[in-house]
């Protein structure tokens, strides 16, 4: 048969059917399974069976049908999924990082992703440095030689720094490094790391996966021996993804490609708008030709995405008047929504920050970050401009 397009396969694949022979996935809500015999429950135990279903905190038929749609969206060879989009990140340290283990991470991540790293890992002894994004010509010399793991999210949050996949992947081949990638903000829909040179790639499904504002989930996919280290710790410390959630999310891949085009597309119009209107200092967007890192986004990214930011020349204030001036679009800590939502960086998820310390990981005072949700563009807009014209 000939090799489907990944879109396809998103709709396409149903690893389980019942008796009754449903059209659409079913959802296996059981804790545990049984057995046809002591000999076949005995089996189910041995290492050579890992397939048969034990316990749902092993694995679920539903949360399989979702790894696999994701796995072969991002042309990996397994995966595993976890309740949260932190606890795919955390369950990636500690399946592969050990007292002594040093890590070299972005300095532009998630603001709980800097928490594990400086707060908790050097609770085992685990050491983190960072390297700016932005001189990835610096990262061969941060590295050290117990480093074991390298990380980035690109596009990052909420900066939008992009780095080149390849170029990391090379440096990580050659000193027998992992190579990390939180794909976030790309989907796979976007952006394939594992084809770029990437070992593992970590989603936090709670966001553009899903699509709706739903339910929480991650997941990583990679090479098979490697998510088999992490199907361990998953197995044995617990945060996997409920049936539920998996279900939601696996339905909501069906239409991932074709709802990250729509999201891109209006992204890409606001943000040509946006460059140059009054009050608006800059638009940083994948797909500007303004973006520092315009070039690479154009060559490892099929689309820019669905998120932008802008800075508004009145600092602190003049973001906090923004947001309060909008009449539709959401103000609400999740993005990657069929609706839209702006927030301020610098007000609430930062605003413990010193202001060098927030230059330092791209966010200005007056930054606005807007994810482009699924209304009709021009309602965004209006909305957009108003509370613009209202603010200035």
């Amino acid at each position: 048969m000939k090799k489907r397009h990944p879109a396809t396969n998103a709709v396409r694949i149903q690893t389980s059917k019942t008796e009754q022979m449903e059209h659409s996935t079913p959802m296996f809500l059981t804790s545990s399974f049984t057995y046809h015999s002591a000999e076949e429950m005995a089996a189910a135990f041995s290492d050579d069976n890992l397939d048969i279903n034990i316990y749902s905190r092993f694995s679920n038929p539903t949360v399989d049908e979702f790894i696999e749609k994701v796995a072969t969206l991002e042309c990996a060879e397994a995966g595993v999924a976890t309740g949260t989009g932190m606890a795919a990140v955390f369950a990636t340290f500690m399946s592969f990082l050990q007292a002594g283990d040093h890590i070299l991470s972005a300095s532009a991540v998630f603001g709980s992703t800097h928490t594990l790293l400086i707060k908790y890992l050097p609770k085992w002894g685990i050491e983190t440095s960072y390297f700016d994004m932005r001189k990835p010509e610096t990262v061969e010399a941060c590295i050290r030689p117990n480093t074991k793991m390298l990380y980035v999210e690109t596009p990052s949050n909420p900066g939008l720094d992009i780095i080149d996949i390849a170029y990391l992947a090379e440096i990580c081949k050659a000193k027998n490094i992992l190579l990390v990638v939180d794909n976030c903000f790309a989907t796979p829909a976007l952006q394939q790391p594992i084809l770029l040179g990437a070992d593992l790639v970590v989603h936090s499904a709670t966001k553009f996966m899903d699509g709706q504002g739903r339910v929480l989930g991650g997941v990583v996919v990679g090479k098979k021996e490697l998510i088999h280290e992490m199907y361990l710790f998953i197995r044995n410390s617990g945060p996997s993804l409920s049936p539920f959630n998996a279900w939601v999310l696996s339905k909501s891949l069906e239409t991932l490609h074709i709802r990250m085009e729509k999201h891109s597309e209006q992204a890409l119009t606001l943000a040509k708008r946006l460059d140059g209107y009054k009050g608006v200092s800059w638009v940083k967007y994948p797909f500007l030709p303004s973006h520092p890192h315009f070039s690479i986004a154009q060559k490892q990214m099929s689309l820019g995405g669905g998120i932008l930011t802008f800075e508004l020349s009145g600092g602190i204030s003049s973001g906090r008047n923004f947001l309060n001036a909008l009449q539709m679009i959401s103000m609400t800590n999740n993005l990657g929504d069929s609706r839209t939502i702006a927030s301020h960086p610098a007000s609430t998820t930062h605003s413990k920050l010193s202001e060098e310390e927030r230059a330092s990981v791209g966010i200005s005072a007056g930054l606005i970050r807007l994810s482009v949700g699924l209304e009709h563009v021009e309602d965004i807009w209006e909305d957009i401009a108003q509370a613009l014209d209202t603010c200035s």
